[in-house]
């Protein structure tokens, strides 16, 4: 008999509604918004014109973009040892959410990445680094799917059983 995560993986059902206090990864959740904020707090004022933001948001921009680089990294190193302990993990359910995730998850995640999207377009022509700062948004939803992602089980992998579905860290 396939188990719930094998049935729901790839749909929408089991997606569930998690009180927000609840939600899985709201480190991650709350990185993705604040990291906003803060390119925002420095883009803006430098495609306004106001010439002290300039460097600031220069290196705030090449900062996410080389921080995403390393958070990529580890959502990707994660998603290997869930792949090599049973999990059938694939970029559809690693960035995309096709399994079972909490709505507010997706909302705040993809939202965040919207955002970002729309001050990277509103400012890029002032401030043209700012076209990588959508890395990092992304970046932040491949880590919380690897870190929280529920997957189904891998059938190439005889006898395999992966250990965790979703809840806590990798290796506990």
């Amino acid at each position: 008999m396939a188990r719930e995560s094998e049935k729901a993986a790839g749909t929408l059902a089991g997606v569930t509604d998690v009180p927000r206090a609840e939600l899985p990864g709201r480190r991650i959740l709350w990185a993705s918004w604040a990291a906003n904020l803060v390119f925002a707090a420095t883009a803006v004022p430098a495609a306004l014109g106001v010439r002290a933001f300039d460097t600031t948001s220069i290196l705030v921009a090449l900062a996410f973009f080389l921080g995403s680089i390393g958070v990529w990294f580890y959502a990707f190193g994660l998603a290997v040892v869930r792949s090599s302990r049973g999990d059938n993990v694939v970029v559809g359910n690693l960035f995309l959410f096709e399994g079972p995730v909490p709505k507010a998850v997706r909302w705040l995640l993809f939202g965040a990445f919207g955002v970002c999207l729309v001050i990277t377009a509103a400012t890029a022509a002032a401030e043209p680094f700012g076209v990588l700062v959508p890395m990092l948004p992304l970046g932040l939803t491949g880590l919380w799917g690897a870190r929280h992602g529920k997957f189904p089980a891998r059938s190439d992998v005889k006898g395999a059983t992966s250990t965790r579905r979703g809840h806590g860290r990798v290796g506990e």
